[in-house]
């Protein structure tokens, strides 16, 4: 007989840095691994096993993500208390923002969801170096009015193949950009970030391996003028001739937000 099992949505956050992405893997730190060895930690006599939303890669940090947590035999009893105590154990550079309780119905990889990420980045004199963790530096002119019409040709639907690595041929590459533009950073201030700095907003269901962050490079490539706006239309079509193969630093992405549709008042 199957035990009966409860299920949970906890949203988190993370500074990626140190981290080797969100996978579980021998020897490294990743946020998966830690966030595993903490809730062992925090339910020592529980059966468990947890799902992410997202795979980030190494150094790509979260404003906001999520992962389902999957409990059997008994449900948490007081779900506030459980957060304090999970929090209570994680490392200072991953905390949980929240939790809620689904049922079996839902599936955190199948359920319909639109991510909302953000590459933070300067260009021109180097940045102090207490941005690196979060915040690209490009030590170059770029030019920013050129960069902006480029990333509205983004938005729609376009075949993304050269805009991915290491992916099957079976895989969907016709995908739909929802919003894609340049703006002045507004999302994340600290002293020591420079006084202009840019953040690269793109919005989808769903995205390649290394999509965003060759999205952004092909950017840079059109600020430096070695892209022309040509070349990034004749690039949304598939053509093969067309790859991009500068792929941004990953320390300039945030997943800013993973929304389930039809859940957000739940979750």
């Amino acid at each position: 007989m199957q035990p009966k099992r409860y299920y949970y949505i906890i949203k988190i956050q993370f500074l990626g840095y140190r981290l080797h992405g969100w996978q579980k893997q021998p020897n490294l730190k990743t946020v998966e691994g830690l966030i595993t060895k903490t809730l062992r930690w925090a339910m020592p006599d529980r059966k468990f096993k947890i799902l992410g939303s997202s795979r980030t890669d190494a150094m790509v940090s979260a404003e906001e993500s999520a992962f389902e947590l999957f409990l059997d035999h008994e449900p948490l009893e007081d779900l506030d208390e459980f957060l304090n105590v999970f929090n209570l154990n994680l490392p200072q550079d991953i905390r949980a923002s929240g939790i809620q309780q689904v049922d079996a119905a839902f599936n955190i990889i199948q359920h319909p969801k639109i991510k909302e990420y953000a590459y933070l980045f300067s260009f021109g004199e180097k940045n102090h170096p207490f941005c690196a963790p979060m915040m690209a530096n490009f030590v170059t002119d770029l030019d920013i009015k050129s960069m902006k019409t480029a990333a509205k040709m983004f938005e729609g639907m376009h075949n993304f193949r050269n805009y991915c690595v290491r992916v099957s041929e079976k895989s969907k590459f016709e995908r739909e950009i929802i919003k894609a533009e340049i703006t002045e950073n507004n999302l994340f201030t600290a002293s020591f970030f420079p006084e202009q700095n840019y953040v690269f907003h793109v919005h989808g269901e769903g995205f390649l391996r290394h999509q965003v962050r060759l999205m952004m490079g092909a950017l840079v490539q059109v600020g430096k003028g070695e892209l022309s706006l040509d070349q990034i239309q004749q690039s949304l079509s598939g053509d093969p001739a067309l790859q991009m193969d500068y792929i941004a630093p990953a320390s300039g992405l945030i997943l800013n937000k993973v929304g389930f549709k039809d859940l957000e008042d739940r979750v």
